[in-house]
């Protein structure tokens, strides 16, 4: 039995005559007449009875045809749900989020997606640089979210956005009357600098435009993540140089101030990184979505090529 058996079958029980069935079907007589038999005889009882008008079900026939309609049920949704798993329409995308990536343009990205392919479901899983490199090369993750990773041969690592850099501060600190601050000024500030972790990051970033600003920085701390150094900040432990993105941490006690006389890279990348020998549909259409979105983020996050 095969589901050309199914079909024919339920042609020839909705019709009630095996030459409208066949015209239905797009087939002559005999051979439906055919199928029909061979489906009776692997079954082992008569499905149909013959009548001056054609054919009726028997018992067993009734029975069977309720049967049959289920089966071809599963069959088109197993159908159409593979089909939408193909287009990349129905799974699950699990996404390696950490610090300020999920600030801002992170949670846009992943609402414009969910939008868009509402059957896919979304998990995110908490995991710094190393960690989210390692559940990609596991395949535990479908794509992750970091900045500054260093190249990696079997890792592609895809731009989403570069953010300027802005200074947190106290609202007590005596940078917080100016309308914006001159980086070379941070010489005689104390900073907070984050993340502790794996190198190259964004500590590496703030000491390299200190030293080409011709200064040696004096540190007061370095912290795990950007909550805790804008917390600092904000309770005058230092200043602590920050992503846009980073302000929507509205903390108490803390202020945001642009910095001036910053060179031209003094911006910090986020990115999207996933494995590049990854196919996926899911993948492709994740992907499609930051391209959709370059220019719907705030300008403090612009998409750029």
């Amino acid at each position: 039995m095969d589901l050309r058996h199914l079909r024919y079958f339920i042609a020839v029980a909705e019709e009630q005559n095996i030459g409208r069935a066949a015209t239905r079907l797009h087939i002559s007589q005999p051979p439906l007449t055919r199928q029909i038999q061979q489906l009776e005889e692997e079954l082992g009882v008569r499905l149909l009875k013959r009548t001056p008008r054609g054919v009726e079900l028997t018992q067993a026939g009734a029975l069977f045809l309720d049967e049959a309609r289920n089966i071809r049920a599963v069959v088109e949704q197993a159908t159409e749900r593979t089909q939408r798993a193909g287009q990349g329409k129905l799974g699950r995308l699990d996404v390696g989020i950490f610090g300020t990536a999920i600030l801002d343009a992170i949670p846009k990205l992943l609402l414009a997606f969910r939008r868009s392919y509402p059957e896919v479901k979304i998990v995110l899983h908490t995991m710094n640089k190393g960690e989210q490199i390692e559940a990609l090369r596991q395949r535990r993750i479908t794509v992750g979210f970091n900045r500054m990773l260093a190249p990696l041969p079997d890792i592609t690592t895809r731009l989403v956005a570069n953010e300027r850099l802005l200074l947190a501060m106290s609202h007590t600190s005596p940078l917080a009357a100016q309308e914006s601050v001159a980086f070379p000024a941070l010489r005689d500030h104390p900073l907070v600098l984050f993340p502790t972790g794996a190198r190259p990051n964004f500590i590496d970033k703030v000491m390299t435009l200190c030293h080409e600003a011709g200064f040696e920085p004096i540190v007061s701390q370095e912290v795990s993540d950007a909550i805790t150094g804008v917390a600092l900040a904000a309770g005058g432990f230092g200043v602590c140089l920050v992503p846009e993105s980073t302000t929507s941490l509205a903390l108490p006690g803390v202020i945001y101030k642009p910095l001036t006389d910053l060179p031209h890279h003094a911006q910090v990348d986020l990115s999207c990184i996933y494995r590049s020998d990854d196919q996926s549909p899911i993948l492709e259409a994740f992907l499609g979505t930051i391209e959709q979105m370059r220019s719907t983020l705030p300008s403090g996050a612009a998409l750029t090529e």
